[in-house]
């Protein structure tokens, strides 16, 4: 009888492993651990087949080439930028994500942190909690029927949340290189992002970070925007410049933001973000659900077993490794 695969799990935040061991029972013998860094789980995973991986990392070409018989990484989340994929690519290793287990949460934070922006939801009640009951500390508040929502990037978070704003009366503007104007069914004209910045009362975020997306949303970026606008992320807190955002809110270049992302995280305190009335922080939990937390963790265990089975994954983001990978696949 073949011996069975060894998977190491970098990391994870649930409190049971019952789905990793009824996916891989029979099949592979699971590593749980709870690190933050390569250096921490380098020891357990030097000979392992596969990589479940949840935060931990940079995951380099350098940590890769210390896992010479690993065939596959695979993300429990949506974006992979603590993984080098060309050097996975490079090194024959699958690396997968999982690209639709929080859509409509994050679609639906996004729209909360939007609104709660809008109205002045959080002002508000920390007002009623000091022991105050007034409307005049929130003014200007404007009607978000008939506003514009400037959407950068237009996935499938993005056009869920076109969908939403519509339905509220908002006009949905977009930008996203990779997308037709028409491509999708969902509301929303594409337009280039400076223009598109120009026109918009809201900014919300949602490329995946990469090179090029990295910072994207910076000083000169601000100064299109209105003095009115408000900016939400839900992506990743690196596509905006932090200290641009500081010196554009000091400077009362746009109203406001509303972030459940932030560069970096946690956000230290004290923060020039912090404690600021036009801005609402929270802590990166746009993505939990009890609902999307089953799958979350279902998918990365499944797209391993099926690499050690044989099979071709569902969510491959280094395409480019088919047919040149260390699984035979």
């Amino acid at each position: 009888m073949a011996a069975k695969a060894k998977v190491v799990l970098t990391d994870y935040v649930w409190d049971s492993l019952d789905v990793e061991k009824r996916t891989l029972e029979g099949l592979a013998d699971l590593v749980p651990l709870k690190t933050k860094t390569p250096d921490e789980f380098l020891g357990e995973a030097a000979d392992c087949d596969a990589l479940l991986n949840t935060y931990a990392g940079p995951i380099t070409a350098e940590v890769m080439a210390k896992m010479p018989k690993c065939r596959i990484i695979a993300r429990y989340g949506i974006g992979v930028d603590t993984i080098d994929l060309e050097a996975a690519t490079q090194a024959g290793i699958i690396v997968t994500n999982n690209p639709t287990y929080c859509i409509e949460e994050v679609a639906e934070h996004t729209m909360a942190l939007l609104l709660s922006a809008a109205r002045k939801v959080a002002f508000y009640d920390r007002l009623v909690r000091a022991g105050r009951w007034e409307v005049p500390p929130g003014k200007p508040i404007s009607r978000i029927a008939g506003s514009t929502l400037g959407l950068v990037g237009f996935g499938n978070i993005a056009r869920r949340v076109a969908v939403c704003a519509a339905s509220l009366g908002m006009r949905v503007l977009y930008c996203d290189p990779f997308v037709k104007d028409g491509q999708f069914d969902a509301p929303g004209k594409k337009m280039e992002l400076h223009a598109m910045l120009g026109e918009a009362d809201f900014v919300s975020v949602h490329p995946p970070l990469t090179p090029q997306t990295r910072k994207m949303i910076d000083d000169e970026a601000f100064a299109r925007m209105r003095p009115n606008a408000i900016i939400v992320n839900c992506s990743r807190g690196p596509v905006i410049d932090t200290d641009a955002l500081v010196r554009s809110l000091d400077a009362k270049k746009i109203a406001g933001c509303a972030l459940d992302t932030t560069d970096p995280e946690p956000l230290p305190n004290p923060h020039p973000l912090r404690g600021r009335e036009n801005v609402i922080i929270n802590p990166h939990a746009a993505w939990y659900s009890e609902d999307a937390m089953k799958g979350l963790q279902a998918g990365a265990p499944a797209e391993v077993k099926r690499v050690l089975t044989g099979e071709w994954p569902i969510n491959v983001v280094n395409k480019a490794v088919k047919g040149r990978n260390r699984a035979g696949l």
